[in-house]
């Protein structure tokens, strides 16, 4: 009989805080968040710890008593790993492996080994390991042996993708690091914005939402099969940007981007400054909520928050409420279309759902759009062509020696025909 070499599924014990103006079943709800991020990081949730406390213990984050009584649980369990729902110190986290004697991480950490494990491309991969530097450094200063246990082997979970060499590194040296990967960032940043000069004349609509909301499969349904979908958290990681065509023919940007979630880890929003700049970038947002999460509401306040810090909040916006084949409480849906005037309340696999979306893009698309006649000089195919290129074109005629078109686009095309030389423009 063969003997499996498959490495064993780690075992975790997820720890929840429940503090002054939570409910326990916001901090349920929370934990079980936490559950889907150590499934989509590998772990194999055995149980769950939830704890009352209106002052954080800056010893172990919960208190004695409840910390020995993890570490009974642990035991008992047989887990390997212990996760908490907030961001622990390397003291809470020291103190808690020596009760404990298992590995002791918290959310960020998992956070990260989820998109040590998605990051596909340069850009990406250099954003992970620079938020990953960023997260070691002040825990190196404690104690080795932690980190040993906490970035080891790869799939190990907490922190993949480091590397054991790292782990014998010292400060001097890690910063040496992350110097030399904001530098690698830098120059793909540049590159980014060369491309994004390229294509700053379309219309750009950037899908955003909370993670896993259905972002990916609306993108899919919109313009193309080519996003990766998968009913995981962070599914998508690398914004993702396809030309897409309105059913009257006009042309426009179509951006995925990556998820947002609650406590995001503040170096991973930093690493991930450009990726977000597509967003930034964009001149029509979509929204994505997943109607059929029964804490809807507050993730659509996570990301209307996210949007907010990055100064989108007054950003032409469609909220869209997705997954209404789905839905299980009735009534759901119309309190959903009643709180937001203008909203959509779809399912991203619903090709008729679809239409409305892509119906209301061109609606935003034709309200930046004005109607000119351009005046262009015979024998000038080059001028024509590129006016083609530019701008929708709706009626032509001969006036004497020259070709007089009608066309249709936004101000920042018509700003370039103008620039034409021997080009004669008329907005009506």
């Amino acid at each position: 009989m063969n003997e499996s070499t498959a490495t064993p599924q780690e075992r975790v014990l997820l720890v929840g805080l429940c503090r002054r103006g939570r409910t326990r079943e916001d901090t349920e709800a929370e934990l079980a968040e936490l559950a889907r991020l150590t499934d989509t990081a590998g772990g194999l949730v055995v149980g769950t710890v939830c704890q009352e406390r209106e002052r954080l213990d800056p010893a172990t984050l919960i208190g004695r008593g409840k910390a020995e009584e993890v570490a009974r649980t642990v035991t008992r369990l047989g887990a390997d790993t212990v996760v908490f729902d907030d961001e622990l110190s390397p003291a809470q986290i020291r103190n808690l492996e020596t009760m404990t004697d298992a590995k002791v991480i918290d959310r960020s950490a998992v956070i990260l080994d989820i998109f040590a494990r998605r990051a596909r491309t340069r850009e990406a991969r250099t954003q992970v390991e620079l938020a990953q530097m960023e997260y070691l450094l002040p825990r190196l200063t404690r104690r080795w042996t932690h980190l040993s246990r906490q970035a080891g082997a790869s799939g190990s979970l907490g922190l993949k993708g480091v590397g054991e060499t790292q782990l014998e590194l010292d400060r001097r040296l890690i910063r040496r690091r992350i110097a030399r990967l904001k530098q690698d960032l830098a120059r793909i940043e540049k590159g980014r914005a060369v491309r994004r000069q390229d294509r700053q004349d379309l219309f750009k609509v950037a899908l955003v939402g909370y993670t896993n909301a259905g972002k990916s499969t609306l993108f899919n349904a919109l313009g193309g099969q080519d996003a990766f979908v998968e009913d995981r958290l962070f599914a998508t990681l690398d914004p993702t940007i396809r030309r897409c065509r309105t059913g009257g023919g006009d042309i426009y940007l179509l951006i995925d981007t990556v998820g947002f979630l609650r406590k995001l880890p503040v170096d991973l929003v930093a690493s991930f400054r450009s990726t977000l700049e597509e967003t930034v970038c964009a001149d029509f947002l979509v929204h994505v909520v997943d109607l059929a999460h029964p804490q809807w509401e507050e993730q659509q306040a996570t990301t209307l928050g996210v949007l907010a810090d990055l100064g989108l909040h007054e950003r032409p916006c469609l909220t869209v409420f997705n997954k209404r084949d789905i839905l299980e409480e009735p009534g759901v849906a119309d309190r959903a279309a009643a709180l937001h005037a203008g909203s959509l309340v779809i399912s991203a696999r619903n090709p008729a759902d679809v239409a409305r979306v892509r119906a209301a893009i061109a609606g935003a698309l034709e309200g930046r759009e004005v109607t000119a006649r351009v005046r262009v000089p015979a024998g000038r195919g080059d001028l024509l062509g590129r006016v083609h290129t530019l701008a929708r074109i709706l009626a032509r005629s001969l006036d004497g020696d020259a070709l007089v078109v009608t066309i249709r686009a936004d101000r920042a095309r018509i700003e370039k025909i103008l620039a034409m030389p021997g080009v004669e423009v008329v907005i009506a």
